[in-house]
């Protein structure tokens, strides 16, 4: 129940603004959430957690209604150093930034609400 993704070619900065959105709520939740956000980061933190929620019923046979998140945690990757050539024979450092998304999924009891 649990899933990595690595190597994201988007900065955890941006990554980290959608995920402190959907952190509060059920991965299923999460999902319809992600699907209508207008962020491009929300795209690799739908497929992460679609794939962390497949794993769970695939492997452990649970219900998606049962399941919470346990961890959501966005971590940086490596930053890829490239150039930008400029006038007068210098050059302006440019940082492509990478990110990992990390999700596990518990179940969760839902009994009856009093």
């Amino acid at each position: 129940m649990k899933t990595i993704q690595r190597y994201i070619r988007t900065p955890a900065r941006k990554l980290r603004l959608v995920a402190d959105a959907v952190r509060k709520l059920s991965p299923e939740q999460a999902l319809l959430h992600l699907k209508f956000t207008g962020k491009a980061a929300a795209e690799p933190l739908y497929k992460a957690i679609k794939q962390a929620v497949s794993n769970a019923k695939d492997q452990k046979g649970l219900a998606v209604a049962s399941l919470a998140f346990k961890t959501l945690d966005i971590m940086e990757g490596p930053t890829y150093k490239r150039f930008q050539a400029v006038s007068r024979g210098m050059a302006h450092s440019i940082m492509k930034r990478t990110s990992h998304i990390r999700v596990e999924l518990k179940e969760v009891s839902r009994g009856p609400k009093s």
